[in-house]
């Protein structure tokens, strides 16, 4: 059979019943991207004959006598299609995992579908963007700008991958060929609860091409957990890496490595366990009562009550919360609940170990190569020298990828064989293994004087862990964080991490803020209904100003650094553009029309221990090496910290060469989440590359004989007392003495500063079939001085969209038996180009004082208001108020109708 791709010619045999996209991608096109394999998300689209289809569910024969083009026949890094030229220039990415499918797509676009591209894209989905960026580099809008030397701060520079990201070259994870590379799959349990009794493998080994069979027999007997912190022993301990007791359906029982997937795969059916079922509990109010079936033992120190299951539960009271209630002229109280959240990163989890040189080198997509590292020695009692972590580009993750969950089983099968072993998960696994957001009960109680100034605030929190510890204590203490946005003398707060037979839940975008700050400023907001006071105005009377202490659960020194009225001003700003923008649509009268807006604060980096280092050095050829071990995942860390390293230089970005999350090329970093990427990371990058800069000048100025104050940066070179000197020179003076230019800089997540941000809606609601249209979208947010407008606009764009799938679309359906009964992304729902509106991106003028360059991480954050703003709306659209999310059109028109009047429940 003969092929064509890319027009070179290939005399192939696929297997049978191979898709066209693992075909074209054995024949080296790794461009071709797997995202779902169900044709959900397009992220595979290649072109047959100058169509784009979608080569995850097209048989490869199929292309047989047909010309293939992937997105490396598009065009090259030095000829782009123009379509790969406008996504670079303004720029329709940020992971870039979705790009290539992106571009084929829109590449065959006539006029009258680029008129129409909620139509057009509905085959292609990106969880990073929120569209409106990938929306303008089909029209040709572009953003990109060139910086000066020392000027880039400030500046929308592209991104230093930006041509290999549009181009296929950008290489992610699994996007490599490696001799002799066997395959894992896995077996998960059935069960939401079980003991295994027995496991028969005999089958299993003997299909062709199996080579080994792990049970929990066969692995470390050694507990961990799976959450990424610098400090292990904020989680829980509770985890083996195969176990003989499931606690939750899809729980991994069994891994088999075989020469390819298909083996593996059939390995894994012929596998024979016997399971003792037991009990099981997937509420976790049912969890704590006595008699509910328990889930861990004690032997775990960090497990507070086995016997209730709670792994941690958290109590704190600042004044006297009865005196604060008693003293109240009104008073609310309402329970709400938020479920689980999947990231939907369309880069699924996956590794690949091999051995090399006596050292186990694995490759993997995570947000922290360096603690995963830490993992794996301690597991297999490797040394630090024996072992090697790194990444490529990482196909987004927004928190799912801190937690080792693919790592461990790869490192175990290739110390054992000797052989290069890949696991790659399908996306049913990254529903029904992986770790959602943390389901949520919260019952907020608030008192108020006839003025509007609170008198007591208090919460109890029910956090649903699942049947693992992982981020469960660590996201309830970040919850706590959601009363302190508001001063009030008399607070209370009452949580409780709760172990249940589901999929254990982990950290997501927001990171334990998203869920209590849906039932803070919802409860805000109808406080200040029954006040008969405007909620803006609620808000602005209430929250915390420069000089307040943040107060949470206790009134104890923090290391947080509060000195702006960032809050205030994004509030004003959002009511101000809400004010500006009014109702430009008339719909008819059965469209009900409401406004609805929630703020938040957000601290720049995790409360626990954050390391980032960076080495800043001058090559030898004379151009800037920058190696940070902050991975890059479509947050933008990676522009940030090139951008900050040329500004302190004096120099351009294009002469800062980039090393990244490499256990060997680079320092110790905790990893990029909790915006600690640009906030701690880049607050080593500026240390480093100042002190690199000051070596520079001193040598120079010893150099040319002048005094080191009339020296300064000159993007390739130094200007001492008006003589240009080139860096080359520099170099070629100190090599014969032995002098390198190189520093290197370590840099904490304390003190910490504080992001502040608002959301504000307009909706119509439909009173017949329950439908929301959102009219006005706008966020404001104090993020300090911006390194990169267009990328922090392009950061908040995609958290309100992922704000706004978490509030509309997702919904993560468990039945009674806690099986997901939804697992695709086509089922899921998370938001498509058609969901997605413009968002109004508004930005306070301020700088910060503890941040890289006076900047803030923000990524995070903006997420936070989106889903309390939105329901707001929908109270003020209806007079009905939905304590409960998703948001869906069949729970609001069950509740509203002709009478708006409906009463809360």
């Amino acid at each position: 059979m003969t092929y064509t791709v890319n027009g070179r010619t290939f005399d192939e045999e696929p297997n049978p019943g191979q898709c066209l996209r693992t075909f074209v991608r054995s024949l080296g096109h790794h461009g071709v991207k797997k995202g779902c394999d169900a044709g959900d998300c397009g992220a595979c689209t290649v072109w047959l004959d100058g169509d784009p289809v979608h080569s995850c569910i097209t048989p490869a024969f199929r292309a047989e006598g047909r010309e293939v083009t992937t997105i490396e026949g598009l065009g090259s890094p030095d000829d782009l299609h123009p379509l790969q030229r406008q996504f670079r220039d303004a720029p329709g990415f940020q992971c870039g995992f979705c790009t290539a499918g992106m571009i084929m797509t829109s590449a065959t676009f006539t006029d009258a579908q680029k008129a129409d591209l909620p139509r057009a894209l509905k085959g292609n989905l990106c969880r990073c963007t929120g569209y409106r960026a990938i929306e303008d580099a089909v029209n040709g809008v572009a953003a990109i700008e060139v910086a000066e030397p020392g000027r880039a701060v400030g500046t929308s520079v592209g991104a230093p991958a930006a041509t290999d990201v549009v181009t296929g070259r950008a290489r992610f994870t699994m996007d490599t060929e490696i001799d002799g590379l066997l395959h894992m799959k896995v077996l998960h349990s059935p069960h939401a609860h079980a003991r295994i009794v027995s496991i028969d493998t005999t089958a299993a080994l003997a299909v062709p091409g199996v080579h080994r069979v792990y049970t929990w027999k066969d692995v470390p007997r050694k507990l961990y957990t799976t959450a990424i912190h610098t400090d292990h022993l904020v989680d829980p301990d509770d985890t083996y890496i195969l176990d003989d007791t499931v606690r939750f359906a899809g729980q991994r029982v069994v891994a088999v490595v075989a020469d390819t997937v298909g083996a593996a795969e059939e390995g894994c059916r012929r596998v024979v366990v016997e399971y003792d079922v037991l009990p099981a509990v997937f509420d976790p109010e049912e969890a704590m009562a006595d008699g509910a079936p328990q889930l861990h033992g004690s032997d775990d120190p960090f497990v507070q009550d086995p016997v209730r299951n709670i792994l941690l539960e958290l109590h704190g009271e600042v004044g006297d919360i009865e005196a604060g209630f008693a003293e109240a002229d009104v008073i609310h109280e309402g329970t709400y609940f938020t479920p689980r959240v999947q990231h939907a990163h369309l880069e699924t989890h996956g590794s690949i170990a091999w051995m090399e040189d006596g050292r186990l080198h694995v490759r993997t997509s995570s947000q922290s190569p360096s603690i995963a590292k830490v993992k794996l020695a301690h597991l297999f009692d490797l040394r630090p020298d024996q072992l090697r972590v790194f990444c490529e580009r990482v196909g987004g993750a927004f928190g799912g990828k801190q937690e080792v969950i693919t790592e461990d089983l790869v490192a175990l099968a290739t110390l054992d064989t000797g052989r290069p072993v890949s696991l790659e998960f399908t996306r049913e696994e990254e529903f029904t293994t992986a770790s959602p957001r943390h389901p949520m009960k919260l019952t907020v109680k608030l008192g108020a004087r006839s003025d509007g100034t609170l008198t007591a605030f208090q919460v109890r929190n029910v956090s649903n862990t699942g049947a693992y510890g992982n981020h469960g204590g660590e996201t309830l203490f970040a919850a706590g964080a959601a009363i302190s946005t508001y001063r009030c003398l008399n607070k209370k707060f009452d949580a409780y991490s709760v172990y249940t037979n589901t999929v254990p839940s982990g950290a997501l975008r927001g990171y334990g803020m998203t869920q209590p700050a849906f039932a803070v400023e919802s409860a805000i907001t109808e406080l200040a209904v029954a006040l008969g006071i405007d909620p803006v105005e609620l808000r602005r009377r209430n929250i915390v100003r420069p000089g307040d202490s943040l107060v949470a659960i206790e009134d104890g020194p923090d290391d947080v650094v509060f000195g702006e009225d960032g809050l205030g001003q994004c509030i004003d700003l959002v009511d101000a553009a809400l004010g500006r923008t009014g109702n430009g649509q008339v719909l008819g009268e059965d469209w009900l029309v409401g406004v609805g807006t929630a703020c938040g604060l957000h601290e720049t980096a995790p409360p626990t221990e954050h390391i980032s280092e960076a080495w800043a050095t001058l090559g030898e050829d004379g151009v800037y090496e920058l190696a940070v071990g902050t991975v890059e995942f479509g947050e933008g860390t990676s522009t940030a910290h090139v951008q900050i390293a040329a500004t302190q230089l004096g120099t351009t970005p294009s002469r800062v060469r980039l090393v990244q999350s490499d256990t060997d090329r680079t320092g110790f970093d905790t990893g990029a989440f909790a915006s600690a990427g640009l906030f701690v990371a880049g607050n080593a990058v500026s240390q480093a590359s100042e002190a690199l800069r000051t070596r520079i000048l001193a040598f120079a100025a010893a150099h040319t004989g002048v005094d080191v104050a009339s020296c300064s940066m000159d993007d390739d070179g130094v200007l001492c007392d008006g003589t240009r000197v080139p860096l080359t020179e520099l170099l070629d003076a100190a090599r014969p003495r032995g002098i390198r230019f190189t520093e290197a800089r370590k840099a904490y997540g304390s003190p910490r500063s504080v992001v502040s941000n608002a959301h504000g809606f307009r909706i119509a609601v439909h009173r017949v079939t329950g439908e929301i249209r959102i009219l006005d979208s706008v966020q404001a947010t104090d993020a300090g001085v911006i390194i990169n407008p267009v990328q922090v606009r392009g950061q908040i764009e995609g958290g309100v969209a992922q704000g706004i799938g978490f509030v509309l679309t997702e919904n993560f359906h468990v039945d009674d038996n806690g099986v997901m009964t939804n697992p695709n992304l086509r089922n899921y729902r998370i938001p498509t180009f058609a969901d997605v509106p413009r968002t109004e991106v508004l930005l306070v003028d301020s700088s910060d004082s503890v941040g890289p360059m006076r900047a803030k991480g923000m990524a995070e954050c903006c997420i936070n208001p989106v889903a309390p703003a939105l329901a707001n709306a929908l109270e003020d659209a209806t007079g009905v108020r939905f304590r409960e999310l998703p948001l869906t059109p069949e729970r609001i028109y069950s509740r509203i109708g002709e009478n708006r009047s409906v009463p809360t429940t």
